[in-house]
């Protein structure tokens, strides 16, 4: 029962998202296709932490080398995705959080804890706001 509640109120989570989304207007920083900024990334210093943490071993990510993985989700686009994590808006602040320590968003789900730092999470993150 307590698992049915969790997916009940993720469910309502990504309805009211998607319903506060819809009036705003096409130039909101928030909206997907916008362009995200993560304060402090540096989009580079993402694609060597990528390739450092063995990301493309789960994913398929456009730019590094032997990123092919099909264990977690494809991530080119990801800047135009409106969810991230199934149930989180995808803003840089909810993206470096879920990179940081994605089991303590949604526990016993499939991404690991990689144990980046605060620092690094804002670079991966800014390189993943370059995949359009």
């Amino acid at each position: 029962m307590h698992r049915l509640n969790s997916v009940a109120r993720g469910v309502a989570i990504v309805l009211a998202l998607v319903v506060a989304d819809c009036g705003k207007p096409s130039n909101d920083p928030s909206r997907a296709g916008s362009r995200r900024v993560v304060p402090g990334g540096d989009a580079r210093q993402g694609s060597i932490l990528i390739a450092q943490f063995g990301c493309g071993g789960c994913h398929a990510i456009p730019g590094i080398s032997n990123a092919r993985g099909v264990v977690g989700p494809p991530l080119g686009n990801i800047a135009d995705r409106l969810i991230i994590a199934g149930m989180l808006a995808n803003t840089p602040e909810n993206m470096t959080a879920w990179l940081e320590a994605p089991q303590s968003i949604v526990p016993g789900n499939a991404m690991p804890n990689m144990g980046l730092k605060p620092a690094e999470a804002r670079n991966v993150a800014a390189y993943l706001y370059t995949l359009r």
